[in-house]
Formats: C-alpha cells, sequence, structure tokens
C-alpha cells in the first residue's frame, strides 16, 4: 500500500502545496556535485569518490552529458512501518536524464543524495529548487526487526 501525497507529507520538510503529488511528494534539488575521484566499496568498508560542488549561474546549473550527484532540499525521516522509493519526474526523463535512487530504509532521516545521468548530448539545465525525484513511501506488512542505522544516518543536516 503506498501513502498519498497529502498523508505523506508529514515525514518531508519542507514541503510547498505544489510539491504533493497523488502518490508521493516530489523532492527538489539544492546542490549539484562533479565527481572528481574514484570511490571504493569494499566488503567491510566504503571509501567514497571526491565531488566538487559546482556553483550554479543565475540560479542554475547548465550540465554537460556525464554523471553528477545530487543533494534533495528536503529532510526526510522514513517512518519505521515503510520503506520509500524515489523516481524521477518524467519531465527530467524527457530532457534526455534519469536520477538513480537507493532504497530508502525504514527508520532513515536525513537530507537524501542520489545519482543523475545525462544522457542528452546537448546537455540540459536545472533550475535551484526545481522539483527532480518523486518519492514514494510503500507501508511494510509489518515492521522491521530494527530500523535503518547506517553511516548515512542524518546526513547533510546541520544543526
Amino acid at each position: 500500500m503506498a501513502f498519498p501525497g497529502f498523508h505523506a507529507v508529514k515525514w518531508i520538510r519542507p514541503v510547498t502545496d505544489q510539491q504533493i503529488q497523488p502518490a508521493g511528494i516530489d523532492l527538489r534539488v539544492s546542490k549539484i556535485f562533479m565527481f572528481k575521484g574514484r570511490g571504493r566499496l569494499g566488503v567491510e568498508s566504503k571509501e567514497l569518490a571526491d565531488t566538487i560542488e559546482l556553483e550554479p549561474h543565475a540560479g542554475r546549473w547548465i550540465l554537460e552529458k556525464g554523471a553528477y550527484k545530487i543533494r534533495f532540499s528536503e529532510i526526510v525521516s522514513v517512518p519505521e512501518d515503510a520503506v520509500g522509493f524515489c523516481y524521477p519526474r518524467s519531465s527530467l526523463l524527457r530532457m534526455g536524464a534519469s536520477l538513480l535512487c537507493a532504497v530508502w530504509d525504514p527508520g532513515y532521516m536525513g537530507r537524501g543524495e542520489s545519482l543523475l545521468i545525462v544522457e542528452n548530448p546537448q546537455g540540459i539545465e536545472i533550475e535551484i529548487g526545481a522539483r527532480i525525484a518523486q518519492l514514494v513511501f510503500i507501508k511494510l506488512v509489518e515492521k522491521p526487526q530494527k530500523t535503518y542505522d547506517g553511516s548515512y544516518q542524518g546526513e547533510n543536516i546541520t544543526y
């Protein structure tokens, strides 16, 4: 069972009325990064690739074909009895770009990140705060034995 957007709004902040969709909540882009190094994923450890934040010009980024890390504007708190799935907005796909997201586990809280893939040979243009993804919460049949406690818990939140 998916939570409709008007219900899911209580787990995401801040949210405007424009972001509330029938089956989820649109997420906006706040930052875009270019990869500057190699990452490493081992059995017991990981090293994330170095990145450099791209500065927008006149309120927007002009992106060439390639892979980018993006950060969402909203802080998400996934309920303990649900899982979040993030999908690209169809407008992004129709421009020749896509967004790859991982599962948002029960109990995760943070300002998430995702992988933006620009395939359009002419590139794309994205304004700061543009709605780029939709997050959908699916209710689990029962609460899990434990909730998310990984290294990304509380990511990108400054207190």
